[in-house]
Parts: C-alpha cells; sequence; structure tokens
C-alpha cells in the first residue's frame, strides 16, 4: 500500500496559500489596499509552510515538484532569459516536432543557440507537445541548429525536461534510438562552449539526446534518472506502487548528481521550489549559465573537444579514480 509524502501531505495546501496570495497581489496592485494586511499574513504562512515542506524532501518529493504543474518550461526561461529569441523549425528531412524548441537568441550581450524540451501544460497544449516526448524529427532538428551555431560560433544552451523520448511504433519506425546516438556522438565534435541544464525531468536517453555538454547543470528540484521510478517499480517489482523505494534507489536528485560526479553544478530554487517564484529562479539559472559560459569561452575549440569527451569517458569511475584523471 502506498504512504502518502511529505509533499502529497502538505503540497496542495501550500498551492492553495500560492492561489489565495496571487489574488491578493492582483486586488492591491488594482488599488485594494484593504486586502494588504491579509496578504502579509498568508504570504508569511506561505513561507514557513514551504520551508518546512522542503526541509527534508525525498527522492520522490523531488520527482513531484520537477513535475508540478506550475514549474516553469522551457518556454518560460525563453521569454525570461533569452532575447530576441528566434525559433527555427523541421529537420528537413521529416518534419517538425513541437516536443522540441530550438533557435537562436541571446543571452545578456552574448549571442547563443537553444533548444529546449516544451511539455506544455493545458491539455491541448500537452498534446501539442506530446507531453514533452521528443520524435526523431526533434532530436534531428535539435542537432541542426547546433551545428548551425557551431558555424556561426555560438555557445549552445539546452534546456533538459522530458520523461523520455517517444517511443511509439511511429518513432521507432523513423529511427528514434539512431536520432538519439547520432546527437549524442556529434555533440562530443562541436567546437563551441555546450552547457546542459535539468530544468525538470530528465528522463534516460530522451534528456542525453540533447545532453552531452561541457557542463551539466541541474536545478535544485529536478531529477536525472534512466527510468522514471514508477516504470524502475513495475519493471523490478512488478509494483509501481513501490516508486518511492525506486526513486530512492535510482539516485536521481540533483544532490546525488553532484555527489556521484554526473553534474556539475546545482542550480538553486526560490523556498517551496521553482514554481513558487519564476522569476526568481529564471535569475538564479541566467546567473549560472553567463558565469559558466564566461569560463568556457576562454577555452581553445580543440580543448573544449577533449575535455568534453574526456568527462564523460571518466563519468561513474570511482572518486579516488577520478581524481587521479
Amino acid at each position: 500500500m502506498m504512504t502518502q509524502s511529505k509533499l502529497e501531505r502538505f503540497g496542495k495546501s501550500l498551492d492553495e496559500l500560492d492561489s489565495r496570495i496571487s489574488e491578493l497581489r492582483r486586488l492591491v496592485v488594482d488599488g485594494g489596499e484593504a486586502y494588504r494586511d491579509e496578504l502579509i499574513q498568508l504570504e508569511d504562512k506561505a513561507n514557513h509552510l514551504a520551508q518546512e515542506v522542503c526541509s527534508d524532501l525525498s527522492a520522490w518529493d523531488k520527482v513531484m515538484l520537477a513535475r508540478h504543474e506550475r514549474r516553469p518550461q522551457s518556454s518560460d526561461y525563453l521569454a525570461a532569459i533569452f532575447d530576441e529569441f528566434v525559433e527555427l523549425h523541421g529537420d528537413r528531412r521529416f518534419g517538425e516536432d513541437r516536443a522540441m524548441i530550438a533557435g537562436l537568441g541571446f543571452l545578456g550581450d552574448r549571442p547563443v543557440a537553444v533548444i529546449g524540451q516544451q511539455k506544455g501544460r493545458t491539455a491541448s497544449e500537452r498534446r501539442e507537445h506530446n507531453f514533452g516526448m521528443s520524435r526523431p524529427e526533434g532530436y534531428r532538428k535539435a542537432m541542426r541548429v547546433m551545428q548551425l551555431a557551431a558555424r556561426m560560433g555560438r555557445p549552445i544552451v539546452t534546456l533538459i525536461d522530458t520523461p523520455g523520448a517517444d517511443c511509439l511504433e511511429a518513432s521507432e519506425g523513423r529511427g528514434i534510438s539512431e536520432a538519439i546516438a547520432t546527437n549524442q556522438r556529434d555533440m562530443f565534435g562541436l567546437p563551441v562552449p555546450v552547457v546542459c541544464v535539468v530544468i525538470g525531468e530528465g528522463g534516460s536517453g530522451g534528456a542525453i539526446g540533447i545532453g552531452v555538454g561541457d557542463r551539466l547543470l541541474m536545478m535544485e528540484h529536478a531529477y536525472y534518472s534512466v527510468i522514471t521510478p514508477e516504470a524502475c517499480a513495475a519493471i523490478l517489482w512488478r509494483d509501481p506502487s513501490r516508486r518511492e523505494e525506486a526513486a530512492r534507489t535510482l539516485k536521481l536528485t540533483a544532490q546525488d548528481a553532484v555527489g556521484l560526479g554526473v553534474i556539475d553544478r546545482i542550480v538553486d530554487e526560490p523556498n517551496g521550489g521553482a514554481h513558487r517564484d519564476p522569476q526568481a529562479t529564471a535569475d538564479n539559472l541566467k546567473t549560472a549559465l553567463l558565469q559558466e559560459l564566461e569560463t568556457l569561452q576562454a577555452v581553445p575549440p580543440e580543448q573544449l573537444m577533449a575535455d568534453r569527451y574526456d568527462k564523460f569517458r571518466h563519468m561513474g569511475m570511482p572518486a579516488e579514480l577520478r581524481r587521479d584523471h
């Protein structure tokens, strides 16, 4: 029998408080000064509850935060962080994949290429974006834009947010495995800085298909895993209800990943998760991206590619062997 996690017990109450706070803020902005005291009280209550809820989150709690319906998605970061973004469409082989957004823009005054996986929020948006599960043409479009960026000398930023790649018959028939494998191979040969960020779900090959970079970052409450906890539990124990146990065992949190040497940096989220203050979250991410690109821009292309290859070759090694290399 499944037990409720901490976030499942208190998360709904926190979401309800946040909804009321948003409503009161609109009223105050419109001149409703009578609501200001109630707003201050509720903000204080919500912040205390968020601090209590997030003080000791389980791995499964982190998965739920990564999937929160109001969590910022790639399109939100594109609007908040990148300027003059121009989206490019199609893989020039089959068609367009709305689960993958790709294009050119500016990060501050730095021209970059950006590739991001998009889930959508409403039912129609989720259908349009295939719930963030990219098809072969999505990965081929991503690589087309990366190669364009390489020719233009632009750094590349990828925003990872997917439960996994699309694995239905049509995608299998068009070569989803080959498209992901080709992207992994070709990203090692990009002569420009590549920074990858897991902003929500980092699921399996769907994530690694745009996840080979010089730096791999994770948002504080994202997860990165070869499989979802539910699928893992169903396969190992034939019991999806053991998802919390699977989440613990998979070591999928950002804190696990940095300890294992899988990622390079954790980007802080506001108290209670990214969805509670999307602008502050975007500001934190922008700062981290600018810092990483500033460092990488000084590295010659040949060294960038060699270091990137070396980074992934040594991933998974025991810590003492990593130090020796």
